[in-house]
């Protein structure tokens, strides 16, 4: 079920988050979601009569991963979405999979088990022929579709360190609303720099879709997703909880085609069927990632 919310909380953010650009300037809009998010989790962190205190040796370790997971990884993402649809951003970020893999390897121990390893492959061949009919249709040119691209991979790299940091012994040390609140607020504080900095003094919309939008993505796609979604990074993996990033396209792509005027073809349909035969055969693995030694 966690699996299932967070796939379908994300699958929608991407059409919501093109809604948000326009009046606001994107780092302030960032901004507002994550000063939400973080005020949501360490509000349910007291109502559950949880300590907000940090330990000194945590405060470096937070605020790092506030800032790569909240902070550089989401403005990256906004700004890709001027340049490109949402449908192929989410197909970029899809690839999450993959240093999400690498890293829980190199820093958790976790090898991959062969049937996940296969899965994986058919999955990304999926993702390939999605990304390659999104490139080939894009209305606007290929520098812009290539700096689109190049913005969510830096996005992707970010998330990814951020996925690892907290599913190590020290990240699961730090009761989880009160990691994600402080790192939430972390990444919003930054945020406003780099919006003052760039866009100048705060400017809101009173659009009602905007203001929707934002608590939509504040509470619910990022206080409930991530909470989620970092709990099924620590219970199966960081590389199988990014599984959800595989079918998040096919969700957004179906958005896509109901708001944005997105047209399927045949090769998107086989990418997308062929994500999804990915996912089935990657998660049937009894044990997808497993500890060395």
């Amino acid at each position: 079920m966690p699996f299932v919310l967070v796939t379908l909380l994300w699958g929608s953010t991407w059409l919501v988050i093109r809604d948000q650009l326009g009046v606001v300037p994107t780092s302030w809009s960032v901004t507002y979601r994550f000063a939400i998010a973080g005020t949501t989790m360490l509000g349910v962190a007291l109502w559950r009569k949880e300590s907000l205190r940090l330990a000194p040796r945590d405060i470096g370790f937070v605020a790092f991963l506030g800032v790569g997971q909240f902070a550089l990884n989401y403005n990256l993402v906004y700004r890709a979405e001027l340049y490109v649809t949402s449908g192929l951003v989410a197909v970029v970020f899809a690839l999450l999979l993959v240093p999400n893999a690498v890293l829980a390897w190199l820093f958790l121990g976790r090898r991959m088990s062969r049937t996940f390893i296969v899965g994986s492959a058919v999955a990304i061949a999926g993702i390939v022929m999605l990304f390659a009919h999104e490139a080939r249709m894009a209305s606007v040119g290929s520098g812009a579709v290539m700096e689109g691209v190049a913005l969510t991979l830096g996005a992707v790299l970010f998330a990814s360190v951020a996925n690892v940091m907290q599913a190590t012994e020290r990240g699961r040390a730090i009761p989880m609303t009160v990691l994600l609140g402080w790192a939430m607020l972390g990444g919003a504080a930054v945020d406003s720099v780099v919006a003052y900095a760039t866009s100048g003094p705060p400017v809101i919309e009173m659009r009602i879709g905007y203001v929707a939008g934002l608590l939509y993505l504040g509470v619910l796609a990022s206080a409930l997703a991530f909470a989620l979604y970092y709990q099924l990074i620590r219970d199966i993996g960081p590389a199988a909880a990014a599984y959800t990033g595989v079918l998040i396209p096919v969700i957004a792509m179906g958005l896509s085609t109901v708001f944005e005027g997105y047209r399927w073809s045949g090769p998107a349909v086989a990418g997308g069927l062929l994500t999804l035969v990915g996912l089935i055969i990657a998660l049937s693995a009894r044990s997808p990632e497993r500890k060395s030694g």
